[in-house]
């Protein structure tokens, strides 16, 4: 009894001593100075006040990564008025043509005339019901992407849920602004 207690604690203390696996942590894509890392393609009026990237006039514009990423976890905390046309495009195919035919958007895009498609759906691949709400506040949009499997959280609203789609297996990240006021205060991107 006295060694199968001793190898039972021996066992237990060397599993509490072993490292866990360390995932990789979040990088900030947004450094909150510059538009260091990214290229702007279209003419918004992009611009950083008070540590935050902004646009609200001009047409439709995106800031886009210069690294390209596949399987990765991204968070993005993002303002927009109630009016606003914006999202985060993924795995973008073409660093000039940025649509949903070219990369996966995740809309954020409160007034859309048909809200199959609204905030929090992957547009022309994964619709959102019910559709949170983003004007007026902050909210935190989190996408995870692992081959060809997606999955979106809206404010902790799990909007999109493990969608199988492999048209796109990689590419840069964009932010994009369409209509009305655009707010990004951080954008952080982890590895897989």
């Amino acid at each position: 009894m006295t060694n199968r207690r001793t190898i039972l604690f021996g066992l237990t203390a060397a599993a509490l001593a072993t490292p866990a696996v360390a995932r990789p942590r979040f990088r900030p894509l947004f450094n909150g100075r510059d538009f260091d890392g990214w290229t702007t393609v279209g003419d918004a009026n992009w611009r950083i006040e008070d540590g935050v990237l902004v646009a609200d006039k001009g047409g439709m514009s995106f800031l886009i990564s210069k690294a390209s990423y596949r399987d990765f976890d991204l968070r993005a905390e993002i303002w927009v008025s109630d009016d606003a046309n914006s999202g985060v495009f993924i795995r973008c195919g073409d660093r000039q043509r940025i649509t949903p035919a070219t990369a996966y958007e995740v809309n954020v895009f409160d007034a859309r005339p048909d809200p199959t498609y609204g905030t929090g759906a992957v547009v022309d691949i994964a619709p959102v019901s019910p559709m949170p709400k983003a004007g007026g506040r902050w909210s935190l949009m989190e996408i995870r992407a692992r081959g060809d499997a997606f999955t979106v959280v809206f404010n902790g609203q799990t909007t999109v849920d493990a969608v199988r789609d492999a048209a796109h297996a990689e590419g840069p990240i964009a932010l994009q602004y369409g209509a009305g006021v655009v707010k990004f205060s951080a954008v952080e991107v982890r590895s897989a």
